[in-house]
């Protein structure tokens, strides 16, 4: 069995923590190991994609903690919420004995799990950073809504509004939100939330270890 990798110097009394993450967390998970003291774990980004077929999901993080395991961490962590696996990937944590973000979906821990619950919002539709840069992959094209316009008030009848709850300040995303917005036909709000409990999860199951 492979011995997993060396800690940088600054951090040799920490056992190798591997990571493994959505794709749509891949940008602000990179800032934090930027900006942080959690520049030493061991990342592994699965395709983003994953999330337009949750079914695929825990099968996946199935295969990418058999494969941290076989290169010899013994420390990993799931960077995924629930995600609308039905309880398929709490199944693998368990089964492998591998902790996971709370929560249903990335949108909750950005805001934070009790403000989200607060907001009790069944009309918004809402985007994070990645889904605003990547709105026509993973909403347009999917649900070929430039191609069949008259599908849009039919999917979002129920949303009065689009919420972009913002990691990182970026004029840019904030356009394309709004364009978005318009496209949908809905109300625009900005929430700005930073990395919200992606940070303290992170940086939790780094100091377990």
């Amino acid at each position: 069995m492979h011995s997993p990798p060396t800690a940088q110097s600054s951090h040799t009394s920490r056992k190798a923590l591997r990571v493994i993450a959505c794709g749509a967390l891949a940008r602000e998970i990179e800032a934090l190991r930027a900006t942080s003291a959690l520049a030493h774990i061991s990342l592994t980004c699965l395709p983003a994609i994953l999330h337009n077929h949750p079914e695929r999901i825990a099968p996946a993080v199935d295969e990418a903690i058999t494969k941290a395991k076989a290169d010899g961490y013994r420390n990993i962590f799931v960077a995924y919420a629930e995600c609308g696996t039905g309880g398929a990937l709490d199944t693998v944590c368990e089964r492998h004995g591998v902790g996971r973000i709370d929560g249903p979906h990335c949108y909750a821990f950005y805001a934070g799990l009790g403000t989200f619950e607060a907001w009790d919002e069944f009309d918004a539709f809402y985007l994070t950073d990645f889904l605003a840069r990547q709105f026509k992959a993973f909403v347009v094209d999917p649900l070929k809504l430039d191609q069949h316009p008259e599908l849009i008030a039919m999917m979002f009848k129920n949303y009065k509004k689009l919420v972009y709850l913002e990691q990182q300040r970026d004029d840019e995303l904030r356009r394309k939100a709004q364009d978005a917005a318009e496209f949908l036909g809905l109300e625009y709000e900005l929430r700005v939330t930073g990395f919200g409990e992606l940070t303290s999860a992170l940086e939790t199951v780094d100091h377990a270890h």
